[in-house]
């Protein structure tokens, strides 16, 4: 770790408190935002210096939010009670979260599921499955990237979609993947793909809504997805 001017000899633009006070949370990056809630650093590295250690050493927030007390505090500068601190504010935003989840509308429809996807799968340049992991009302519990595939293949095992399904205590699943082509139109691997998952889905009591393919509009072409229960291809 880089051993960093203390906060308080930052000037006040500069400080994270300050900046958030001024420009809001969303102008602060997740170091910064870590700063705050640290307080102060140790041994003359600053909360900064402190914060990005942390998201240098678990790569992601979301690793940072699962990690337990011990590993929190294998970083140096991290103590228990700043360990602790950081778990109760990742604790609130998973219960924020989750009360969203309960708000939001149901996932029970293509349409409803290409609006809530198409700007992230619009990035992807392979073939990217997804599954929305839905509770009994049908609404979202979480979205869950299974596999990446290559531009125009993507292989899929019934394990790893349902392996996050049942960890999460879902009651139906919709299956989502993109074309990197712009054209929508399932394949013959995509609609066999949705009949091994559909047969797995129901010997585990898990429901298999649909299957949502998402490409790209064009003049000839009204919609950016085609469902595949819509086209036929569920039973019953």
């Amino acid at each position: 770790m880089t051993t960093g001017i203390r906060i308080k000899d930052l000037p006040s633009s500069e400080r994270p408190r300050e900046r958030l006070a001024a420009h809001g949370a969303d102008a602060l990056n997740a170091a910064e935002l870590i700063a705050i809630l640290l307080r102060t650093g140790l041994r003359g590295a600053s909360a900064v210096d402190v914060g990005r250690e942390m998201i240098s050493r678990f790569g992601t927030l979301d690793n940072l939010a699962r990690a337990s007390l011990e590993e929190l505090c294998r970083v140096r500068g991290v103590g228990r009670d700043k360990a602790v601190t950081l778990k109760a504010a990742f604790t609130l935003a998973r219960r924020m979260a989750a009360e969203l989840r309960q708000e939001s509308p149901a996932l029970d429809n293509p349409s409803s599921v290409a609006d809530l996807l198409r700007e992230e799968n619009r990035a992807y340049e392979v073939e990217t499955f997804q599954t929305l992991l839905l509770n009994t009302r049908h609404r979202l519990i979480r979205v869950e990237r299974v596999s990446q595939g290559t531009l125009d293949t993507l292989l899929v095992h019934p394990r790893e979609v349902f392996r996050a399904a049942i960890a999460a205590n879902a009651a139906a699943v919709v299956l989502v993947h993109n074309h990197p082509s712009g054209d929508p139109a399932p394949s013959e691997a995509d609609i066999k793909v949705t009949r091994d998952l559909i047969r797995a889905g129901q010997l585990l009591k898990i429901e298999v809504l649909d299957h949502v393919i998402l490409g790209r509009r064009t003049p000839d072409r009204a919609r950016d997805y085609v469902s595949l229960r819509e086209l036929g291809h569920f039973y019953g």
